[in-house]
């Protein structure tokens, strides 16, 4: 995840890690943001942490929801 730790904090508002996310999609088979946001609770405040383009935050986040989702599957893809 670009060189962030597992404990890097995604969510601010719920708490959420780096750690929960990845587990999310590959323990209990999340596959879309919704799965995520209805295991990990991710970006059900205010949502700034789910996508860069829906991030209205006064200051930007580094990583997001979204941008991990992608590069876990692709890792489960590529074996």
């Amino acid at each position: 995840m670009l060189n962030f730790e597992e404990n890097y904090e995604v969510c601010n508002c719920k708490k959420v890690t780096i750690r929960d996310i990845t587990n999310a999609i590959i323990n209990q088979k999340a596959s879309t943001l919704r799965e995520i946001q209805d295991f990990t609770s991710a970006g059900t405040e205010c949502r700034h942490c789910i996508l860069s383009e829906g991030d209205f935050g006064k200051m930007k986040k580094k990583n997001y929801c979204k941008d991990i989702l992608n590069e876990v599957k692709k890792g489960l893809e590529n074996g």
